[in-house]
């Protein structure tokens, strides 16, 4: 999912808006990645390809940044960064579980990276920007730190997180959009309960370090920040990554708020499961996680054909 799917994803809404020819690299070789994975093909190739892409995603931030010096263009950088060294460190042949919290930060700096440009709108004071930094900060620390020390890396990330999510909370422009209609609501609302689990996240990271390799509190580790952050992240994003993308009209729809809520209530079913140890709690949290990607889905392809009739129908 994070190289194949989110590294692919990434790298071609970046080549798009960068309109550079080299820039495709990187969703190419992320993608070829996935696929050498999904079909079984040699996987220190897919090792190979994952670092590429990532690789020419770092490429293409060092291009904007020379010409942009802003700082949310460093901290994505940075972001496209440590996927680079997730993926080197894959290549390299460490565990798993090693490797899975510089995917995480990779995607959290990212969105985290995005936010901050957005949240220029309010004026932030230079105090209230040092602290979004000694946040993010933080978390780098424990990941330095896991290279040595995995389950204190791991703990100290955690109080990163936390930190960083109690400063999405409190200084992202969501909060003044939700008061808004329409798809500016529907998007502070994902965003606002993506904040909230990524926090969580970062309070098990903290209380179950030592636990951080498999299991059960493993699985809700990890998903609370995939599926409870992530995919509201993405969920928010999509109506309008999409149409910019695809180039396609794509209204909104008060069922988003369907799919958008069963995330939320399947993903509490799951955690709810692995911290309680029930395996039938657990099974029923990911299946309802599936069916929720696919409504997810399914809207959005629904959106979009209602766009195209729309269109379609305007008089020239």
């Amino acid at each position: 999912m994070v190289v194949g799917f989110l590294g692919t994803v990434i790298g071609l809404e970046r080549a798009v808006a960068l309109r550079r020819w080299w820039a495709y690299g990187a969703p190419l070789f992320a993608a070829t990645a996935g696929l050498c994975v999904l079909f079984g093909l040699p996987i220190h190739l897919g090792h190979l390809f994952a670092v590429l892409g990532s690789l020419f995603l770092v490429a293409i931030f060092s291009f904007l940044f020379r010409g942009q010096r802003e700082v949310y263009l460093l901290i994505i950088g940075l972001g496209a960064l440590l996927w680079f060294f997730g993926n080197l460190l894959w290549h390299l042949g460490y565990p798993l579980y090693r490797i899975v919290p510089w995917w995480i930060g990779f995607l959290v700096l990212t969105i985290a990276g995005e936010r901050l440009e957005l949240s220029r709108l309010l004026r932030l004071s230079s105090w209230d920007r040092l602290k979004f930094f000694l946040a993010s900060g933080l978390f780098l620390c424990g990941l330095v730190v896991s290279l040595w020390t995995f389950n204190r890396g791991i703990l100290l990330g955690g109080l990163g997180l936390i930190a960083l999510s109690f400063w999405l909370l409190r200084y992202d422009i969501a909060w003044r959009t939700v008061h808004h209609t329409g798809l500016p609501r529907f998007m502070a609302v994902c965003l606002s309960t993506g904040y909230l689990w990524l926090m969580l996240g970062g309070f098990l990271w903290v209380a179950f370090s030592d636990l951080f390799t498999a299991g059960p509190h493993y699985d809700a580790m990890l998903h609370v920040i995939f599926l409870g952050f992530i995919f509201s992240m993405i969920f928010a994003h999509a109506p309008i990554i999409f149409p910019s993308v695809m180039e396609v009209s794509m209204p909104f729809q008060q069922a988003f708020y369907f799919h958008l809520a069963l995330l939320n209530l399947s993903l509490l079913l799951r955690i709810g499961g692995d911290l309680a140890t029930s395996v039938p709690v657990q099974k029923w949290g990911g299946m309802l996680n599936v069916l929720a990607v696919l409504f997810f889905l399914a809207n959005n392809v629904r959106a979009v054909r209602l766009g195209q009739s729309c269109f379609s129908g305007k008089p020239e």
